[in-house]
């Protein structure tokens, strides 16, 4: 489930009570008006983080108390998905927006996926959904969807062994 962080730990509290379950909490999402609180700085913290920062920080740490949280990040902003993987290194990130949103898939991979041999220690869950969605309109659409979820694939497929 993608929940909310602004009302506080309180209010994602109740959905950690299922183990076995991820939490996925906004931090950076890839649309513009996201900035207008997101990228603002918290002036009462020390380092006077940005909101997205402070809330990477929470999430990797006090209030991951089962391992069950992971962030969205958008694909947008990829200098943000790298901050955010620098302050929670081991969190899966949910990144929406690459495709018609604008996100870069090999910018994203990049910002965001540290594999290892043995398997991620930092897993990307990167999603495609308008590029998909708008494929097509006409009769040809499972097909044009299917064309452009396949090559959304092998870009970040092929960003991913460059990284």
């Amino acid at each position: 489930v993608t929940l909310s962080p602004f009302m506080g730990f309180d209010s994602i509290e109740p959905y950690l009570a299922y183990a076995n379950k991820g939490v996925i909490l906004l931090c950076r999402t890839s649309n513009p008006g996201g900035s207008d609180l997101q990228n603002q700085r918290l002036a009462d913290l020390p380092g006077q983080p940005r909101v997205f920062e402070h809330l990477a920080q929470l999430a990797q740490g006090p209030w991951n108390r089962n391992g069950q949280l992971g962030l969205v990040v958008g694909a947008t902003f990829p200098e943000e998905i790298a901050r955010v993987r620098e302050l929670a290194p081991t969190l899966p990130l949910l990144i929406p927006g690459v495709g018609a949103q604008g996100g870069d898939a090999v910018a994203t991979v990049k910002a965001g996926w540290r594999g290892t041999p043995e398997g991620s220690t930092a897993p990307i869950m990167v999603n495609s959904s308008r590029a998909v969605l708008y494929a097509s309109s006409g009769e040809d659409f499972a097909s044009a969807a299917r064309r452009v979820a396949m090559a959304t694939r092998d870009q970040l497929n092929a960003a991913k062994a460059q990284a």
